[in-house]
């Protein structure tokens, strides 16, 4: 079964080139058919493969599988290959199936746009590209599904092009991405050359071998991954496109933030840990990096207006949490708090597309409220996922992967008390800003009618991935909860388990209780301002004292201002002052010497005998006295 692996990437590729060559003779059922039915058998593969490693000892629990070589150049032979461990297990189920899920529910959303075969050709595009890029065995296959999920993301998000404002944040997540694309590049030069080889598990074998930790060359191959992984994952400085990618349909926002593209860069650095281990000032860098975009993320997701944005600070803030864990070492928590995301985040943009759909694309939650009893089975679900992201302590599946990443941080002997109390500060704000967004939205008076309500290919999906939601923690209880390290220990063979301060290692249960008792005074305190007595935070926010902050916030912390005035504005002047374009300058001056040239010679070419005699006859004897007396 395992030979099938193939098929897992293969089967979304064929459906995309289906719909490019047949989309309109399909029509909206057919073209339906071939988006849902292709991400399906791309499930059902990847659930037998799956089955089938599982049944393996858990030392054989790895398969690699070569299709061919791509190119041969001396001793540097990449080929189109997967290899299929714990860590691109967990990944590949959980993106087949979430992306599933997400195609289901398309086919409902979806259903009255203009370009519905194209908008299922690029989604199949785009799970291809992320499977490529979480099965490939070699980093330069697992490059170009990275620049795969690049492509899709400016497709998708500036899908319905005909809005200058999605177009605009389609172009800005495919430049600003660019950025970190250009530094992995770099990064993979670096690897090739000093290494040989960009074939995963031989690249990190040498690497231990042939660099020592801290020395030069692995801290700037770490540098320059780690600025890709930042790019992608939409982590600070390059965390801009990520608000504004919210332009494109919901499904496309549910696809880039809970299974595809803002996950690769968690990916890629858990993937080459070898070499980060190696570089510790860069695992450090990580670290900080995580920290301060969970903070600043979960400022800005407090004051947003637009739902949909509220959940685009709230995934970059998550995906900080992430990076926290992969910086203190804590691989598998990262991981495991990757998959608990994943379903509570796709749950959270489903739901929030069926609000914005049913109220007439309406975006401002300050312009809804009371819905909970207009689309009870909506409110029910995005509550789950909201106590979820809240990390409502027992019950949710997210409270368990981040009160993992909160223990490992605190534990480690890379982490510490700031990293951990960053990490509860941020888990106080999750709280905060999420039940400010349940509360506004689903509570308080009716401030428009649902035009409809959501029917089955709406529900399902958001059905499945409540359960998922609350269920999908279970698999990792720590020592005062059970201890059932399940996932820990499955992706252990893979990724390493995170090193504890002896002094530290047993202060789980105080650990929990405070990040429990965080929670739960979080949610207490949006209630009390936004549901119980909402004057007084719309009176706090108008406040002079911070007002200027909330608007700071508000605007991401000013960073699109500030890269406005030091990298586009700069651009545009020099390109207005250019228009001419100097550069070409000198190649027509190139041309334009070429023509003289040219012309300075024709005139030699009169067609008379005794002129060419004479010219030979002058050439012969001016050569010959420079070689006599020179």
């Amino acid at each position: 079964m395992l030979d099938l692996l193939w098929l897992v990437p293969a089967l979304p590729f064929a459906g995309f080139l289906v719909l490019v060559a047949l989309g309109r003779p399909l029509g909206r059922t057919g073209a339906a058919t071939v988006g849902v039915g292709s991400i399906a058998a791309s499930t059902v593969v990847a659930f037998l493969c799956a089955a089938a490693l599982v049944a393996l000892p858990a030392g054989d629990r790895v398969f690699s599988q070569t299709l061919w070589t791509w190119v041969r150049v001396g001793g540097f032979a990449p080929g189109i290959g997967f290899h299929l461990d714990a860590l691109s297990l967990v990944m590949m189920l959980v993106v087949t199936f979430v992306s599933l899920l997400i195609h289901v529910y398309s086919t409902a959303f979806m259903r009255c746009s203009e370009g519905f075969a194209r908008f299922f050709a690029y989604m199949n595009l785009f799970v291809g590209s992320m499977l490529v890029l979480v099965l490939a065995g070699d980093l330069l296959l697992l490059y170009l599904g990275w620049e795969g999920v690049g492509l899709c993301s400016y497709l998708l998000i500036g899908f319905w092009y005909r809005d200058p404002v999605n177009a605009d944040a389609g172009r800005k997540a495919f430049i600003v991405t660019r950025v970190g694309d250009t530094a992995m590049a770099i990064g993979l030069f670096l690897l090739a050359t000093e290494l040989g080889t960009l074939e995963v598990q031989a690249l990190m074998e040498r690497a231990a071998v042939h660099w020592l930790p801290g020395s030069t060359l692995p801290t700037l191959a770490a540098a320059l991954l780690l600025g890709g992984a930042v790019g992608k994952s939409a982590q600070l400085p390059l965390q801009t496109w990520l608000p504004d990618a919210m332009a494109g349909p919901t499904p496309v926002s549910a696809l880039i933030h809970a299974a595809t593209m803002v996950t690769a860069g968690v990916y890629l650095i858990a993937r080459t840990h070898v070499l980060f281990a190696l570089a510790p000032a860069v695992l450090a860098a990580v670290a900080i990096v995580g920290a301060a975009t969970l903070l600043l993320a979960g400022a800005s997701a407090l004051v947003q207006h637009d739902l949909k944005r509220v959940l685009a600070y709230s995934t970059i803030s998550q995906i900080g949490y992430m990076f926290l864990a992969l910086g203190v070492g804590a691989w598998s928590a990262a991981i495991f708090h990757f998959m608990t995301h994943a379903f509570f985040k796709a749950l959270l943009f489903l739901g929030a597309g069926v609000v914005i759909q049913t109220l007439h694309e309406e975006h401002d939650i300050f312009r809804m409220g009371g819905l909970r009893r207009e689309l009870p089975v909506t409110f029910w679900t995005f509550l789950i996922g909201s106590a979820s992201l809240a990390a409502v302590p027992l019950v949710t599946a997210g409270f368990y992967s981040k009160d993992l990443i909160l223990f490992d941080v605190w534990a480690s002997p890379l982490g510490g008390p700031w990293l951990w109390l960053a990490g509860l500060v941020g888990a106080g704000l999750t709280s905060l800003y999420t039940f400010r967004m349940v509360f506004v939205t689903f509570f308080g008076d009716v401030q428009a009618r649902p035009a409809e309500r959501p029917g089955p290919l709406f529900t399902v999906p958001l059905l499945v991935l409540a359960v998922l939601a609350v269920g999908g923690g279970f698999v990792e209880l720590s020592p005062t909860l059970g201890h059932q390290p399940h996932f820990t220990e499955f992706v252990r063979p893979v990724l390493p388990a995170a090193a504890h301060v002896p002094g530290r290692a047993t202060d789980v249960a105080w650990l929990q209780i405070v990040a429990g008792i965080v929670s739960l005074a979080s949610i207490g305190v949006a209630w009390a301002f936004f549901l119980r007595n909402p004057r007084a935070a719309g009176a706090l926010a108008r406040s002079p004292a911070l007002a200027r902050v909330h608007h700071f916030w508000e605007v991401g912390w000013g960073f699109d201002w500030l890269y406005d005035r030091v990298f586009v504005r700069p651009l545009v002047w020099f390109a207005t002052v250019n228009v001419g374009d100097v550069i070409d300058r000198v190649y027509d001056g190139l041309a334009w010497s070429s023509r003289s040239a040219w012309r300075l010679l024709t005139v030699t070419q009169t067609g008379r005998v005794r002129w060419y005699a004479g010219g030979v006859t002058v050439g012969a004897i001016v050569i010959t006295t420079l070689v006599l007396f020179l």
